[in-house]
């Protein structure tokens, strides 16, 4: 007999995500929220490092971290029913740090005040279906672009994060070490998860990432923590929690600040999330996404939500790309991958010993599983060919999701028009075009 509670259970996971419409499980669910959670656990660490510099308080921004990034993966994932896990975006968050409370002079309080007008901005953007009409006005094969591209800045972020890929005076990046016992390492993790890939393993993320850890400490490249493993609650955000400054924002002139976070916002998460929804099987022939309006306004209360809580703009993190290739299919994995989080608070000393070359492999081979979306690019045509190479390159080459789209909205919309197709584009990627052209002049 079955237990009662059990199907009970399963009813109601059934109800909620529609697991067997979407071909998925509770198990394959929870093995895709746990590598979306291995590969993007960094930013616990990365984030409030970095807002540290700008002068906030380390543990109050790491309790803010923590706490945005648990609420804001369960509402995408319980409402939205996206496999995407949603934390402060690096970028962004080193545009905050370094740009708008370094150079700009203002206070991270005023900051933490652009964030939420920008996040208000970015829900009516939604509300209205604005953003909805921009997504529609996207030619497909700039979709399927968009996907390449976040995949070559994800292999790309593997390859540096490991020590492959270095920066180099002469020639701005170059060959690292491979005689470096970690890149050795990486190496190890890289060609192990491959095999198990190709050979149809569905854990094999995992496996590659705890094998590679494993390694590190028996041979002395990473080290387990001293001391306890153990975290001791949850961290005082009362330094953080609403010292967001509204007046400080409106009145210092920050309409440019204001824009580039709108405009990195919005375009970085619509690149994510056609890009994991790509790979998740949920984006339809016609190019159509299920639920993306849901997954929008998840994203701008997201952002609203990080602001109060004393950090930067919410984003859909690229890693969540590795969760889909895992198996994740639907927001269960992103309500797991927010269990895990809340899990991390107690076990932060242990969580740090996973060291960047065990996680860079999968974001390698993330890369190589999008970039198996350039078949349904037409470059035998070069009006598509030449914005299609510039959106995918210049992700990487700008180390920015939405200077890609930039580069590749703008050159379409130039190229159609002085060919003599100025009909073919979309009355809103007239608009979109003049608005990154904008963005690019003010920056």
């Amino acid at each position: 007999m079955s237990n009662p509670s059990t199907a009970k259970t399963s009813g109601l996971l059934e109800r909620l995500f529609r697991l067997r419409e979407n071909g998925t499980s509770v198990r394959q669910e929870f093995f895709g929220g746990l590598t979306s959670f291995m590969a993007c656990c960094y930013l616990i660490f990365v984030i409030p490092t970095m807002l540290a510099d700008a002068g906030m308080d380390r543990v109050a921004v790491t309790g803010a971290v923590i706490l945005t990034t648990i609420v804001v993966t369960l509402i995408m994932g319980l409402w939205a029913n996206y496999p995407v896990v949603v934390a402060p975006g690096l970028g962004i968050t080193a545009f905050f740090a370094y740009y708008v409370c370094g150079p700009a002079g203002f206070t991270w309080q005023a900051g933490l005040g652009a964030v939420l007008i920008s996040g208000i901005v970015f829900f009516l953007l939604t509300v209205t279906r604005i953003r909805q009409w921009i997504v529609d006005s996207v030619p497909k094969d700039l979709k399927y672009a968009i996907v390449v591209g976040i995949g070559t800045f994800i292999a790309f972020i593997g390859f540096k994060n490991c020590g492959i890929v270095v920066s180099n005076e002469a020639t701005s990046v170059a060959l690292g070490d491979l005689t470096d016992p970690k890149v050795l390492l990486a190496l190890f993790g890289f060609f192990l998860t491959a095999i198990l890939n190709v050979l149809g393993i569905r854990t094999a993320m995992i496996i590659g990432i705890l094998a590679t850890t494993a390694l590190g400490i028996v041979t002395g490249h990473a080290s387990l923590p001293e001391g306890s493993w153990f975290s001791t609650g949850f961290p005082d955000i009362s330094a953080t929690f609403f010292q967001l400054d509204l007046s400080g924002a409106l009145s210092h002139g920050l309409f440019t600040i204001i824009f580039t976070l709108t405009m990195v916002d919005l375009f970085d998460n619509m690149g994510v999330l056609i890009g994991v929804a790509r790979k998740a099987g949920l984006m339809k022939d016609d190019g159509s996404i299920r639920n993306l309006d849901r997954a929008f306004i998840s994203d701008s209360i997201g952002t609203m939500l990080s602001s109060v809580f004393g950090t930067t703009t919410a984003t859909s993190y690229l890693e969540s790309a590795a969760g889909a290739v895992a198996g994740a299919r639907t927001g269960l994995s992103s309500v797991f991958a927010a269990a895990l989080f809340a899990l991390a608070l107690f076990f932060i000393p242990l969580i740090a010993i996973v060291p960047g070359y065990a996680t860079a492999p999968i974001l390698i081979l993330v890369g190589a599983f999008m970039m198996q979306e350039c078949v349904h690019i037409r470059f035998d045509r070069l009006e598509i060919a030449i914005p299609a190479f510039l959106t995918i390159v210049g992700m990487p080459l700008t180390y920015n999701i939405a200077t890609g789209f930039g580069f590749g909205f703008v050159s379409y919309t130039i190229i159609a028009v002085l060919t003599g197709r100025a009909r073919e584009v979309h009355p809103v990627m007239y608009i979109v075009s003049i608005a990154f052209a904008i963005n690019f002049a003010l920056r």
